[in-house]
């Protein structure tokens, strides 16, 4: 990505600002990024953090950008995309808003076809995110790398072929930091019915959590022989697994994830009904 890519982000939130974070002054100069956002004191917060440009409203400095992040809540993106129209010309639209469909964005820009859909994940707010991202046809290979290298400024990527697909990706990663989190919380809670404080729970938890992701990382293994590796038969893990496959633990999960897909294809229809 060359150092001259002119982005402008429309919404300054979380993770517009992780974003700008990863790129200002490394891989685009900061006065090459502006941003759109109603919140004074976001833009504030931006413009002394990072030396970037900001506006209150739409104004012309989008009419000269090559790129257009789209950071706002799913709800919101019909009604703000009718007041870019004005400056829609052949730029890069990346979407990091869940649910919405390519095409409805296609559709809301009078048929702009330069469309990125990406799906980061909380984690790109220190840098550990990973984003799924999918483009449609008519954009081409130096966009999608333009796009990749900006998504990456916050974490890993992973490309995929259908659209349809995004809400697979929503289901394990978007949502996933949530499953993460609710997990460790059961850790904890356990740790403390069995005697220890809560933070020490909390301390063994994370810390478990986050070698068993490191060692799964680094190893050549699969997941299923990793865990085979510390499961002895009769021993206190085969004890607690074979209770988590009693309770059907494993199957809740999957079927928590395709509900998950679901209610984003769900979104897809319901914000495109505009």
């Amino acid at each position: 990505m060359q150092n001259n890519v002119k982005i402008c982000f429309i919404g300054g939130g979380n993770m517009a600002q992780a974003l700008i974070g990863g790129l200002a002054d490394k891989l685009t100069a900061a006065n090459n990024i502006h941003v759109v956002d109603i919140n004074p004191q976001a833009l504030n917060k931006l413009e002394n953090q990072f030396g970037v440009s900001t506006s209150l409203h739409p104004d012309t400095v989008l009419a000269t950008a090559d790129v257009w992040v789209l950071a706002v809540k799913p709800q919101q993106m019909h009604e703000v995309v009718a007041n870019l129209l004005p400056y829609s010309k052949n730029q890069l639209v990346i979407s990091i808003a869940a649910g919405i469909r390519a095409d409805d964005l296609s559709r809301w820009l009078y048929g702009h076809k330069m469309i990125v859909r990406a799906m980061p994940n909380t984690p790109a707010l220190i840098g550990k995110g990973i984003t799924g991202l999918v483009a449609l046809s008519e954009v081409t290979e130096e966009q999608k790398q333009i796009a990749n290298a900006i998504m990456q400024a916050v974490g890993e990527t992973v490309w995929i072929e259908q659209e349809e697909q995004i809400n697979a990706v929503t289901a394990v990663s978007g949502s996933g930091p949530a499953y993460v989190f609710y997990f460790l919380e059961a850790m904890q809670a356990a740790a403390i019915e069995l005697g220890l404080s809560a933070e020490q729970g909390k301390q063994l938890a994370l810390a478990t959590f986050a070698g068993a992701t490191e060692l799964a990382t680094q190893s050549d293994q699969t997941l299923t022989q990793l865990r085979e590796n510390v499961t002895s038969k009769g021993g206190t893990t085969y004890a607690a697994l074979t209770s988590m496959q009693n309770n059907k633990v494993e199957q809740s999960i999957i079927q928590a994830l395709h509900a998950a897909a679901k209610r984003g294809e769900e979104l897809g229809m319901e914000f495109g009904k505009n």
